[in-house]
């Protein structure tokens, strides 16, 4: 279920809204239990992964490092490379 929340701090180029959203969105939906709300609770989770992104932006702007940044493509190979591993 928490598949898209990834690390988004300190990397090139830097964390893009929809990144950002798909975080907070996992985040609420593991929180709640639900994939999809009902039509009663979509209102409140919607508002929740709203506030969520919004304190995730945030936290992110804030947030230093002496550490360079990372590339996200040699991330991206390196978590593949695992996944092989793991998974052949």
């Amino acid at each position: 279920m928490c598949r898209n929340i990834r690390t988004l701090f300190n990397f090139e180029p830097p964390a893009t809204e929809e990144e950002i959203r798909a975080s907070a969105l996992q985040f609420v939906r593991k929180l709640s239990g639900f994939t999809h709300p009902s039509k009663v609770n979509e209102a409140a989770c919607n508002q929740a992964v709203d506030e969520v992104s919004d304190v995730a932006r945030r936290l992110l702007a804030s947030l230093q490092t002496k550490q360079p940044t990372r590339d996200r493509e040699i991330e991206a190979a390196k978590a593949r490379a695992r996944a092989r591993e793991r998974f052949a």
